[in-house]
């Protein structure tokens, strides 16, 4: 890859870093997102802590940041490497946001408007995996992990290049591993379902 393919996905973990969670809740009520409710900086827990117009806020623009990742290499390069790759340096980037102390959220939202711009009908399936888990188990965190579980799989069904197959993958497991603490809530019989505060 050249230095401004390097240089756009260096943006994308750049972009992936802004944490809107954090920056609009400390905008409306001076508060840290991360010292409220479950201490993740994403929309579930801005959800929760702040009402459903506030959540739905971040969710879009986590979305649009992942989306923006990765066309923005596209800009510069056809190369689905590239593409591939800005997808998970923006996921990277919301999990581990160098601009807050690399504490971030789970990265859920950002992978979605990363993959479907890099793959949508595999991305949309699994959406849908996502919605049906959470309406049959009120848990958002089993959603999340069934659906990004099965993305790489329906990246292969659809047949879609391996360098993406292999950023799903690898998003997977990234995302998998920050859910570790809600798999133990479930197991305890703890983790809030969708609606409890």
């Amino acid at each position: 890859m050249t230095p401004r393919v390097l240089l756009m996905i260096a943006a994308g973990y750049l972009l992936g870093s802004i944490s809107f969670a954090v920056l609009l809740v400390r905008w409306k009520t001076g508060k840290d997102i991360r010292t409220e409710g479950s201490g993740n900086a994403g929309a579930t827990n801005v959800l929760r802590a702040h009402g459903k117009a506030m959540g739905l806020l971040v969710a879009l623009l986590d979305v649009g940041k992942g989306t923006a990742a990765v066309l923005l290499v596209r800009l510069v390069t056809a190369d689905p490497r590239a593409a591939a790759a800005a997808a998970f340096a923006a996921i990277l980037g919301h999990v581990f946001p160098i601009y807050y102390g690399f504490r971030g959220g789970k990265g859920v939202a950002t992978a979605v408007g990363a993959f479907l711009a890099l793959a949508p009908m595999p991305t949309l399936v699994c959406m849908g995996v996502f919605l049906a888990a959470v309406a049959l188990t009120r848990y958002v965190s089993v959603g999340s992990m069934v659906a990004m579980s099965l993305l790489p799989a329906a990246m292969g069904l659809f047949h879609e290049p391996m360098p993406v197959v292999i950023s799903a993958a690898a998003a997977a497991v990234l995302i998998v591993f920050k859910h570790l603490e809600n798999l133990k809530r479930l197991a305890a019989g703890r983790e809030r379902k969708l609606g409890q505060k």
